[in-house]
């Protein structure tokens, strides 16, 4: 059996066929079926926008489709960034997203390196890379203290000092400044004036021609079949038992218009609905 990852990631298909490969699954990228697709990811759980995906991939494919979907779930954000994780930031590239740079800089010498000229040459490439990220604020931390001299801490402290920067001496080998360094830079951004913070707002999808087609059947009194195959692909990669697929499921049975046209031919509480091998109650 071949199943098709909705992903252009090599790495997560290695993960993939680590996985299912004892199963005798063989998992393929999407391009290696011809495919390039990047379905829009308007879901409102990891599930969904993975079932998304997956979808996409197994209609255009003719194949069965796997896809995942994550990002960072900070329990002090209430559970955020969440499936906004890659848009948090408020912005599409981190330039836009950055607000301070933290330019870290070996002062030590101890791989025969200039301070100064390592601090020139960076500065110089972040500015060909991005001029606006090249003028956003800079604290520059000088690391391998432990190594370095009192002397070459000082003349690199009066080097940038002059340019109006703030120094700060540390050691990420002995820890030595450190466990200070996140409260510097908190007090700094509290100073400079936030980018605009990415608010999602779901947006319910409109169905697309033809790829959600059905037909409703009225098999005898209280006993009514939807024909639909694209949600009898969806029913059999879904566990009816958990919440957040039970959640997907319903809400296809929504913005697909089955059951606003359930209810339009007359369904009752209780009627029996069959979608291909499935079986429900219609509760309302």
């Amino acid at each position: 059996m071949k199943f098709v990852l909705a992903s252009h990631n090599r790495k997560k298909l290695a993960e993939m066929q680590e996985i299912l490969g004892e199963l005798g699954v063989e998992v393929v990228l999407q391009s290696d079926v011809g495919l390039d697709l990047e379905p829009e990811e308007n879901g409102t759980t990891f599930a969904e926008n993975a079932a998304i995906k997956a979808m996409a991939v197994m209609q255009a494919s003719g194949l069965p489709a796997i896809a995942d979907d994550s990002g960072l779930c900070v329990d002090w954000l209430q559970g955020a960034p969440g499936i906004y994780s890659a848009r948090y930031g408020g912005l599409d590239s981190d330039p836009e997203r950055c607000r301070l740079l933290l330019h870290v800089v070996d002062v030590s010498g101890s791989e025969c390196r200039d301070p100064i000229e390592d601090f020139e040459q960076i500065n110089e490439e972040l500015a060909k890379f991005s001029p606006a990220l090249a003028e956003r604020p800079q604290i520059v931390v000088g690391n391998k203290c432990d190594l370095a001299t009192e002397e070459q801490i000082d003349t690199f402290r009066k080097y940038v000092e002059e340019k109006g920067l703030t120094f700060v001496p540390i050691s990420a080998a002995t820890m030595q400044g450190v466990r200070e360094l996140p409260g510097l830079v908190y007090n700094r951004l509290k100073d400079i004036p936030p980018v605009p913070v990415f608010a999602p707002e779901y947006k319910k999808p409109e169905p697309k021609a033809n790829d959600r087609a059905f037909e409703i059947k009225r098999m005898e009194a209280h006993v009514w079949s939807v024909e639909a195959p694209w949600l009898e692909y969806i029913l059999a990669g879904s566990n009816v038992d958990d919440y957040e697929s039970l959640q997907y499921f319903q809400r296809q049975l929504d913005e697909s218009g089955i059951l606003a046209a359930l209810v339009e031919k007359g369904v009752q509480e209780n009627d029996t609905i069959l979608i291909g091998e499935y079986q429900f109650d219609y509760i309302f």
